[in-house]
């Protein structure tokens, strides 16, 4: 089975200027990516999907495949993200797994990305994506009325202590893998078929604001150690 690696990385981030080119711990952002899915031999072809001169340059610095330059149409703050990944699939065929490293997660490691592809494998799935634990568990979440009254998103006992609840986890981003007919189907990856893959929150920092950044910084400096 042959597997493409894909790093969606358009050049117009809002939160964080030039984010993909920032320098995050001593190299450009999207390097940290590029560089440590080079090292799994899974990944028959890692290509960067970019409408950025600057970018794809890097990229390809660092070893990726920049086959072409992402159109300006698909390439807008409110695209699907699932949309880029379809144009890749489409421009670079032949492929019977993908998956979707996103830059924003510069802490993943070789044996998150050996794992996600391992659980597909082995458990013939149609689609594996990372997930984390909540931060607030959605049993206390609330969302308001029009006079400002909460009204719980979940119905149920809100003095159970948190050990009593069942388990609550999110996508943190790092990691999307899936078989690559099925994902052209669905148009997504997560359906109710889909299966997780569960990463410890001080690996599924996704950075999205400079409070992302100086907290994914420190957590590289204590992994470096």
């Amino acid at each position: 089975m042959s597997l493409i690696g894909i790093i969606p990385a358009r050049g117009g981030s809002k939160g964080i200027p030039r984010k993909n080119l920032k320098s995050f711990y001593g190299k450009p952002l999207i390097a940290w990516t590029i560089e440590v899915a080079k090292t799994v031999s899974h990944i028959d072809s890692l290509v960067v999907s970019t409408d950025d001169k600057d970018i794809a340059a890097v990229a390809q610095d660092y070893g990726a495949e920049i086959p072409f330059i992402r159109p300006q149409e698909i390439s807008q703050d409110k695209t699907p993200g699932i949309i880029p990944v379809l144009d890749v699939l489409k421009r670079v065929p032949g492929y019977d797994e993908v998956l979707i490293l996103q830059p924003t997660s510069p802490l993943r490691t070789a044996n998150d990305i050996n794992n996600i592809i391992e659980i597909g494998k082995s458990k013939k799935a149609s689609a594996v994506v990372s997930v984390t634990e909540a931060e607030k568990h959605p049993y206390w979440s609330f969302r308001l009325d029009e006079s400002s009254n909460l009204i719980p998103w979940v119905e149920g006992n809100l003095n159970l202590q948190r050990q009593d609840l069942p388990g609550a986890y999110c996508l943190n981003g790092a990691l999307y893998w899936g078989k690559t007919d099925w994902v052209i189907q669905n148009e997504t990856f997560v359906t109710e078929e889909t299966l997780s893959y569960i990463m410890p929150k001080n690996r599924s920092i996704d950075l999205d604001t400079i409070y992302d950044w100086e907290i994914g910084e420190f957590l590289m400096s204590k992994k470096k150690l």
